[in-house]
């Protein structure tokens, strides 16, 4: 892997581990009427005019997109469906980021719109990734660690999805950014585990050596046995 590529698990985490101390901080800097439990964040990001929240968005959209071309470049098992949906919440993210919702009592404008749908979309592409990841996952040697927590998650994602689509439509929105900040939370979650796996596989030299191959090779079974022959060879011939 070159150093270009090494760099995306680093880019990754930075960018999560940036958005979320952001978001968090952000809560604290518009209108202290603002309820956070039945203010949805963007709500908040809009009432926000320091852009603190716009930012952690467009920054965690972009991590996003280093988490996906790192985890390409690792060979992980991300092709297909999974690296489309994972494609797909980064660039709604940072359309979500760009394009700010109304003011809370406002009515909704075109910019508003275009707003709420890309969140949508950005909401339900993660954990249907997450999902979608699982068996691969686990019948692959290096992310098997990580299968079950990334179901975990991804479940998590999925009854946010249910909530959060109950109480913005039946539920009149009675909790709704208590709702969010979970679902969101769940997503995130999803990111940092498989960032920060990502990441250690990477700087973990007992899993690059064992697999007797560079980070981000496809070397089976017969490499490694081609490989114990050479070195038992090489012993043989030292003895003689």
């Amino acid at each position: 892997m070159t150093a270009v590529k090494r760099l995306y698990p680093l880019i990754a985490c930075a960018s999560i581990l940036f958005s979320v101390v952001a978001v968090v901080a952000g809560q604290f800097g518009p209108d202290p009427y603002l309820d956070p439990l039945n203010v949805t964040i963007s709500e908040y990001a809009v009432s926000d005019r320091g852009g603190v929240t716009e930012v952690a968005m467009a920054v965690l959209g972009v991590g996003s997109l280093a988490l996906l071309a790192g985890l390409r470049a690792a060979g992980a098992p991300v092709r297909g469906m999974p690296e489309w949906l994972l494609g797909v919440w980064s660039g709604a993210l940072m359309v979500a980021a760009l394009v700010p919702t109304t003011p809370i009592g406002a009515d909704l404008d075109l910019a508003a719109q275009v707003h709420r749908y890309v969140s949508v979309v950005a909401f339900v592409s993660l954990p249907a990734a997450g999902a979608l990841l699982v068996p691969r996952l686990a019948s692959d040697e290096r992310w098997k660690p990580v299968a079950r927590v990334v179901e975990w998650v991804a479940l998590a994602g999925g009854f946010g999805l249910l909530a959060i689509t109950y109480v913005a439509m039946p539920g009149e929105r009675v909790m709704i950014g208590l709702v969010e900040r979970l679902l969101l939370g769940a997503e995130v979650a999803l990111l940092g585990v498989l960032a920060g796996w990502l990441l250690w596989t990477t700087v973990s030299p007992r899993l690059s050596a064992g697999r007797l191959v560079p980070f981000g090779g496809r070397g089976g079974e017969g490499d490694r046995v081609a490989a114990g022959s050479a070195l038992g060879g090489a012993s043989w011939r030292s003895a003689a």
